[in-house]
């Protein structure tokens, strides 16, 4: 089983759009949108649910106010300054302390300093999370909830189910919508990828992102490939976006050219390659057919571009 993971530095550079497409292309490939705190890959796949679970992603602080004295060393402890007296609950008497879900980290230090015992770590759900059919195959998808803690396991969850609908269906490739930058979530979805595409923008803050991002896979030794969509628009720092990619150690997948049919295509919900053969979708074709070519071990050789229409081999990092 192969897992392509599709990042990007920040969001909004086209990253679930190419997903999309490559869903569509793909001949046998189970999906996963790991982007959990803003997942919209639904939006283009359609997907039906089958079965929906809860996410139980941290745990929340809860006093017993019949135990509770009102000493207030929890209240002097929780950095967070999620205990406090109110006189809005519900299950407790005006001034008993009682706990903020939304404001509590479930860090346990009221709970171990509590000499009555009167607080307990409760689990909480924190999102939902779906298996779905598609008309590309299954998909793994999630909701994290307003305030949702633990994207990164949440990610993790995902991608372990996805993998185990591949396994139970003899499907050979996993392809995930990562989330953008850096952080927790980006690092549960790329650990252990086969293959890393970064999906870049030709601006200067793409060519910052890009440059963490690609520093980010060098550090966990995942092979990787750069994709630059919109190039057109400024094409010199696509340029400068490549070379860049190259002495860091990442591969190039090709170009994607700016082209009102990807939005057309996104608002009749559905990839751009299933919309149209020309222009962009063609582009996404040609990357798609090296990221394979890739994955197969075979020698990449992308044209450029419509200026000189010449061929540049490549490798990749790894």
């Amino acid at each position: 089983m192969r897992q392509l993971v599709v990042i990007s530095g920040k969001g909004g550079t086209g990253k679930t759009s190419l997903v999309a497409s490559f869903a569509a292309l793909a001949e046998s490939a189970v999906l996963a949108d790991c982007d959990v705190d803003a997942a919209d890959l639904h939006l283009v796949v359609q997907p039906s649910l089958v079965t929906r679970e809860d996410f139980l992603g941290g745990k929340c602080a809860t006093i017993d106010c019949e135990r509770c004295t009102d000493c207030g060393i929890c209240e002097d402890l929780c950095r967070f300054d999620a205990i406090g007296p109110s006189s809005l609950s519900l299950d407790s008497e005006p001034g008993n302390l009682t706990v903020d879900p939304i404001a509590c980290e479930g860090c346990g230090v009221c709970a171990w300093f509590c000499a009555e015992g009167a607080i307990d770590l409760v689990p909480t759900t924190d999102g939902e999370w779906y298996l779905s059919e598609t008309r590309f195959g299954p998909m793994v998808h999630a909701r994290l909830g307003p305030a949702g803690e633990n994207s990164g396991k949440l990610v993790s969850l995902l991608r372990s189910e996805a993998q185990k609908v591949a396994t139970s269906r003899n499907m050979e490739l996993v392809i995930v919508d990562g989330a953008p930058g850096i952080g927790c979530p980006v690092i549960a979805s790329i650990t252990g990828a086969d293959l890393v595409l970064i999906v870049t923008e030709p601006t200067l803050s793409g060519l910052h992102d890009l440059e963490r991002v690609i520093q980010l896979t060098n550090h966990f030794s995942i092979p990787t490939m750069m994709v630059v969509n919109r190039f057109d628009v400024n094409e010199e720092i696509a340029t400068r976006a490549e070379k860049h990619a190259q002495r860091l150690g990442a591969g190039l997948a090709g170009r994607v050219r700016f082209d009102p049919a990807v939005t057309q295509a996104q608002i009749r919900a559905m990839p751009v390659v299933e919309h149209s053969n020309n222009g962009a979708a063609a582009d996404i074709n040609a990357v798609w057919k090296n990221v394979v070519r890739v994955f197969d071990g075979e020698e990449l050789r992308i044209t450029k571009d419509s200026r000189d229409g010449k061929e540049t081999t490549f490798g990749t990092a790894g």
